[in-house]
């Protein structure tokens, strides 16, 4: 799991880089099999009367059909580079190397959620911020992030039916209300999750917005000893609320480039610790507002590219990836995220591979 992982389609098109690589190709399998074993049991989809990722992905794919070569969610985007620094603070919670007084170099990816490529921006209040963290000795860090603290539901079962209930009548092009009504209805545990949107409208921005870990993870410590941690990156610009309407379908990739134009962008990286009792398994609870938070260091984005041809588009966002110093906490929507991201990430290089050559290059915002 440490080793940056090379794509099928990265290897397709350029295979000499790899040909040492090749021969490690039947361990590493063992390796993979054995760790998607795991979150297949994890996540309670080996039974055959169970839900699975490919469901989930499937369900995706009903919404505006199938984009040949793009992620199955959170499709439209656009890649980003900087590096993190830290500063020494966290080191006593986790003996994670980026937590030490070092610079990561990181690659990034802000999105809307979604599948659809070209859909509007102002069309969802979501934006969603995943980084790589490139630790030294190959190792990595990745997490994918929200700008919401919450999540809606707190089990793969209830997001699948959510997006059941979510999905676009093709008569109107709009989910159907009645649907979502009673889904709400047979779910109490949204109420946090849709109270904190009506209360938080969403940022003007990808840069003035703050993004959460969502689910909570472990931090251990040199000595062995586990605290259970959320994350969050939270802005140096200041917030500004997004119009209501009237905005452009790209306006916030475009004002991302043109705060990019001006100069570096950053955030900083704060670790909520857990007290005894906090829920760790559960997405949809928030941790009291007096609980530890550490200031890790800061994050600093320098540049953007398209995702057509960025360091970011053959980089599956998987929140299980983790350093030494870090592990998943018992949420079982970490087990189904890193399965369906899988399933997805496989689908997207599968269709890359047969492609006309020069056609995944000139796809406008491939990923």
């Amino acid at each position: 799991m440490n080793e940056r992982p090379f794509s099928l389609a990265e290897l397709m098109r350029h295979p000499g880089r790899y040909a040492g690589e090749i021969g490690k190709l039947g361990a590493i399998g063992v390796v993979v099999l054995a760790v998607g074993g795991a979150f297949v049991y994890v996540a309670g989809f080996a039974a055959p009367d169970r839900l699975t990722p490919q469901h989930i992905v499937n369900k995706f794919e009903t919404y505006s059909g199938v984009h040949p070569g793009f992620r199955r969610n959170h499709a439209k985007g656009v890649c980003v580079a900087g590096y993190f620094e830290g500063n020494g603070k966290a080191s006593g919670i986790s003996r994670a190397e980026v937590f030490e007084p070092v610079r990561t170099p990181v690659i990034g990816r802000f999105a809307i959620p979604g599948p659809n490529p070209v859909a509007p921006d102002g069309g969802t209040p979501v934006r969603s911020f995943a980084l790589e963290f490139e630790l030294p000795n190959h190792a990595q860090w990745r997490t994918g992030m929200n700008n919401t603290p919450l999540f809606v539901v707190s089990t793969p079962e209830a997001f699948y039916q959510q997006l059941a209930a979510g999905k676009p009548d093709p008569a109107t092009g709009k989910p159907d209300p009645a649907k979502l009504k009673a889904f709400f209805s047979a779910h109490p545990e949204t109420q946090p999750f849709q109270k904190w949107v009506k209360t938080h409208p969403p940022s003007s921005s990808f840069a003035n917005a703050a993004y959460y870990s969502i689910n909570a993870f472990r931090a251990i410590d040199a000595d062995g000893n586990t605290s259970f941690i959320r994350w969050a990156v939270i802005p140096e610009a200041p917030y500004a609320p997004a119009k209501p309407s009237g905005n452009a379908p790209d306006y916030l990739s475009e004002e991302l480039s043109s705060r990019l134009a001006q100069g570096p962008l950053r955030w900083h990286l704060i670790l909520t610790v857990a007290a005894d009792g906090d829920v760790t398994n559960d997405a949809t609870q928030a941790w009291p507002d007096d609980r530890r938070q550490i200031d890790a260091g800061t994050l600093t984005i320098e540049r953007e590219s398209a995702q057509a041809d960025g360091d970011c588009r053959d980089i599956n966002y998987d929140p299980t990836v983790l350093p030494d110093g870090l592990k998943p906490s018992d949420d079982p929507l970490l087990a189904a995220r890193s399965a369906a991201y899988a399933v997805s990430y496989n689908r997207r290089l599968h269709e890359e591979a047969h492609m006309p050559a020069g056609q995944i290059s000139s796809i406008e915002g491939h990923q």
